[in-house]
């Protein structure tokens, strides 16, 4: 993905995982936490913790550890998370309904503004009060709508298409869950999300920690 900042995107990739910890610290009423606490939490170290929060300012007091409110506002700010943003969902199947079924999602500033597919057993239908639409009016319902990001969660063989007509719309980013990386221009922003890799890293992960024991073992 195209950097706009000289901050590396494995900071970026860490926030999400600061902003979520301390959403959970909120909910338990606590006012202040340190970096050495915040390390046994999310799993980085302090001086990790304490190095990315310093590329967005001093958060924190020495001694005092970080104010949690604040802390959670300034990373939410941070990841864009005080602003609305516009959205649609291409593919209405299982993976595209548990998007839009997920509260989370627009609690966060992402408002799905309408549902497409290709199944007119679909289309008409609502999900969770969002209108699927036939396919075919994708492109001037992003005009019309002024939407902001498209999200794909078609099959791979329909996503290049979709992502085709999604620029055309006007996108300015595009989340994608299909199993197949999307070419797109250069200005617009494209996250792939794809499942089977993680899956897989878990895989091998599990097998590396069988191996160890298995030769631990017989040794």
């Amino acid at each position: 993905m195209e950097r706009f900042s000289n901050i590396s995107m494995a900071v970026v990739r860490r926030l999400p995982k600061y902003y979520r910890h301390l959403g959970e610290i909120k909910k338990k009423d606590i006012k202040r936490v340190s970096s050495q606490e915040l390390s046994k939490i999310t799993g980085f170290t302090a001086s990790q913790i304490r190095q990315d929060l310093n590329c967005f300012g001093g958060f924190g007091q020495q001694g005092y550890g970080y104010n949690v409110d604040d802390l959670y506002q300034e990373i939410g700010n941070i990841l864009g998370l005080n602003r609305i943003y516009k959205t649609v969902i291409v593919g209405a199947g299982n993976l595209g309904q548990a998007i839009a079924n997920y509260s989370f999602f627009e609690k966060s500033g992402f408002i799905i503004k309408g549902m497409f597919d290709i199944n007119p057993k679909v289309i008409g239908l609502k999900i969770n009060d969002k209108k699927v639409y036939d396919i075919e009016e994708l492109v001037e319902f992003i005009k019309d709508n002024e939407i902001d990001i498209g999200i794909i969660s078609t099959p791979k063989n329909q996503c290049q298409k979709v992502a085709e007509a999604l620029s055309q719309g006007g996108v300015k980013a595009i989340w994608n869950f299909a199993p197949s990386d999307i070419k797109v221009s250069d200005d617009i922003l494209v996250e792939n999300v794809h499942l089977s890799e993680s899956l897989f890293t878990l895989s091998y992960l599990l097998k590396e920690k069988e191996d160890i024991e298995y030769s631990n073992k017989y040794r």
